[in-house]
């Protein structure tokens, strides 16, 4: 807090990236959305997204630009509901000091709820939506307040606010290896604007059936058919004599570390499993890449391996060299490294924020959720989401190109798994 008792401060250790690499097409916004059985009641929406904003007071912040960092301070401006026009995870404006970095939009029967990745990662924004939807309904005469876990009629918390990395930094811990560059997708963009979405709905207990027959997870699973796509179309295209010189493929999986280290915070604090095949190796099986993917989250979720990447990131941050470059040059920086060593270390995105709950009054009133990461950048081209609700799973695929060749390998491999696929478009 200020002298003047206003909420601000430093942007976390993830968030950091975020304001150097961010552009109208890689915008760096998330959205989550529900859609629920029945017509939106915009009153009883307006009262629910008021309630939300006490509740979640750090969440009404804009962003400013100091002389060493970016950091978060509190504004009075109301959160933004507005008609959904079928823009996903459009930009947030920049250079004005007033503007919050979250949105609600509404259309028909569905809520989403945008946030910048300056904010909150997707447990984050799962965390608000979700608080968003029992307010709603208790508005509506649905849910008692003796109905719903206490989190959501206390005042905020300030360990919500903490930034998680900085408290289980540790010193002395060795770094982690640097990796070869990854096989990226050949397709073509599309012209601007580029970004388009494509969901598929699926059966939470077939996919569940199908990975319990193999022994992994849901997302272990799903991430191994991403590789298995991706080497399907490098072979292909290398047998039609397009060659990439990266070969290997791997996926970016992020896991939501609250699992490991204990904390209540709301703002980013998540990292990446990277699960990978050498496709200098030859054809793997799908058996084959199930097993490297499985043996590679078992692994590298450990707490000591986890630990070695909060080191190197927070470590990096704390250097006295790194502390005393000026914004300007720090974003320049930042945002070389980001295309330099970030997405070229991986093919694409696989998002998971797991299986929803609600309180029972409430559950028959939402048919499904989606989740859509942020626009994938010219590297990487497409990216996917995953989020389960009842007996559905949504799988949203992101794409910026002219090919929907991925998808419809990907969802043609599920299908022939015996697994029911409906396709919808928003």
């Amino acid at each position: 807090m200020n002298d003047k008792g206003t909420f601000w401060t430093p942007l976390d250790n993830a968030a950091k990236i975020f304001p150097a690499i961010r552009s109208k097409e890689n915008t760096t916004v998330i959205r989550l959305s529900a859609n629920l059985k029945e017509r939106v009641t915009i009153s009883s929406l307006f009262k629910a997204v008021k309630r939300a904003e006490k509740r979640f007071p750090y969440f009404k912040v804009s962003l400013h630009g100091g002389f060493f960092w970016y950091y978060l301070e509190q504004v009075n401006n109301p959160i933004r509901i507005l008609h959904d026009n079928g823009v996903t995870c459009k930009a947030f404006k920049r250079n004005q000091e007033s503007n919050l970095l979250v949105r609600i939009l509404v259309h028909k029967n569905k809520i989403s709820a945008e946030f910048s990745h300056i904010l909150t990662d997707g447990y984050g924004l799962l965390t608000f939506l979700k608080t968003i939807l029992i307010y709603y309904f208790q508005d509506k005469g649905l849910l008692d307040t003796n109905q719903i876990d206490s989190f959501y009629t206390m005042k905020a918390d300030k360990e919500e606010y903490e930034d998680a990395y900085n408290r289980y930094f540790k010193e002395n811990i060795p770094h982690v290896v640097k990796q070869p560059k990854a096989f990226h997708l050949p397709f073509h963009l599309k012209k601007k604007p580029r970004f388009h979405l494509l969901f598929a709905i699926l059966s939470i207990q077939q996919i569940k059936q199908k990975a319990k027959e193999k022994g992994v997870s849901i997302t272990d699973y799903l991430v191994a058919v991403y590789l298995l796509t991706l080497q399907d179309i490098y072979h292909e295209y290398k047998q039609n004599g397009i060659f990439s010189s990266n070969k290997i493929a791997r996926v970016q999986v992020p896991v939501n570390i609250r699992n490991i280290y204990p904390t209540k915070t709301m703002r980013n604090f998540s990292l990446f499993v990277m699960p990978e095949i050498d496709l200098r190796l030859g054809k793997y099986t799908f058996d084959e890449i199930l097993k490297v993917v499985y043996h590679k989250m078992q692994l590298e979720t450990d707490e000591k391996l986890i630990s070695k990447i909060i080191s190197r990131n927070v470590g990096s941050e704390r250097n006295l060299i790194v502390r005393g470059i000026p914004i300007w040059l720090k974003s320049i920086i930042l945002y070389y490294k980001y295309h330099s060593q970030g997405t070229n270390m991986y093919s694409g995105v696989l998002t998971n924020l797991g299986k929803i709950e609600l309180p029972d009054p409430i559950r028959h009133k939402v048919d499904y959720f989606t989740i859509s990461p942020p626009p994938p950048n010219k590297r990487l081209k497409i990216n996917c989401g995953v989020i389960g609700y009842e007996d559905k799973i949504t799988l949203s695929f992101g794409n910026i190109t002219n090919s929907n060749e991925f998808e419809r390998r990907y969802l043609h491999f599920l299908s022939q798994q015996g697994i029911n696929i409906r396709i919808t478009k928003h």
